[in-house]
């Protein structure tokens, strides 16, 4: 005879949130769309900094 002890890392199984599930992929739109945003200010710094610099070679 075993006993099965109760793992506390695993919880029960509970039926899905919907408003969770909405969240977490709200969330996760959210996270995509600032990193994008981040990305194309991080490419517009560099192309003006890159097109000064072209600039300044130019004048000299």
């Amino acid at each position: 005879m075993t006993q099965q002890k109760p793992n506390p890392t695993r919880s029960p199984k509970t039926p899905p949130d919907p408003r969770a599930a909405r969240l977490k992929a709200a969330l996760k739109a959210n996270i995509a769309r600032r990193k994008a945003q981040a990305r194309a200010r991080d490419g517009q710094d560099m192309s003006s900094d890159h097109a000064a610099q072209d600039t300044t070679h130019h004048n000299e």
